[in-house]
């Protein structure tokens, strides 16, 4: 039955693709998983470690988002560095959280930025092959509510058809790379850095604080990167004296 399953959607998904409706597949697949599970929007990510190579501290590349609250959702994510997509990458299962009123323990630090976004529900499944894990298909909705086990079983094949798209599209570039990802995203790379740099500390330190400004301040943390590449931010030893509105 999942087989049959995986033929009607991966039909609907090449359907699309040749009807000409984007250039993108993972697009077209984010569609396709809103329009198929009834949720309210989705977004797909993929995940490289910024600690050095050893895998602590994942950061993502934003690869599509149906509308706003999607991508608010991932980068609030990134930002606070805990939510379902990042426990779906750690775990390698599903993560579904049909209320989110009820996650302020599990994630204290997103879920009031979530439910503020308008989340009400939010689900996450990991990309992976065997033991290598990629990163997550994202959806949420916009009222409470559980995903049926029909629901479950699509989600996880278009999870798993999303897989192949990242992989067919890291054929082409070389693994260390993520800034064919998202354009934008790769700015927090640079970022980091930068940060790297001035501060003389580790990826993982750099990404902290960049982080921590961002959420001090209220900023979307790409903001922040661009304000560290446009070299209007400068970080210092002490946090309270980081530099703003001053070329580095």
């Amino acid at each position: 039955m999942s087989q049959d399953r995986r033929t009607v959607l991966l039909s609907r998904l090449e359907n699309r693709l040749a009807a000409g409706e984007t250039a993108s597949r993972m697009s077209v697949l984010c569609a396709l998983t809103v329009e198929h599970l009834t949720v309210s929007g989705a977004g797909a990510t993929v995940l490289a470690s910024l600690a050095d190579g050893d895998g602590q501290d994942p950061s993502r590349g934003l690869v599509h988002a149906t509308n706003e609250i999607s991508t608010g959702l991932e980068d609030l994510q990134l930002t606070v560095g805990e939510g379902p997509c990042l426990d779906a990458f750690v775990t390698g299962g599903p993560v579904l959280v049909a209320d989110l009123t009820e996650t302020h323990t599990r994630w204290p630090g997103f879920t009031p930025g979530a439910l503020a976004l308008g989340a009400a529900a939010v689900f996450s499944f990991p990309l992976h092959i065997g033991a290598a894990r990629l990163g997550s298909l994202d959806m949420y909705h916009d009222r409470p509510g559980r995903l049926s086990d029909a629901q479950i079983s699509d989600a996880l094949i278009l999870a798993d058809l999303a897989t192949h798209t990242v992989i067919t599209e890291l054929e082409g570039h070389a693994s260390s790379d993520a800034g064919w990802l998202a354009d934008p995203h790769a700015e927090i790379h640079q970022a980091t850095g930068m940060i790297q740099a001035q501060l003389n500390t580790t990826t993982e330190n750099a990404l902290l604080r960049l982080r921590a400004h961002a959420y001090t301040y209220s900023l979307p943390l790409l903001d922040v990167a661009r304000r560290v590449t446009d070299r209007q931010l400068r970080f210092t030893d002490e946090p309270d004296d980081d530099q703003q509105g001053t070329p580095a």
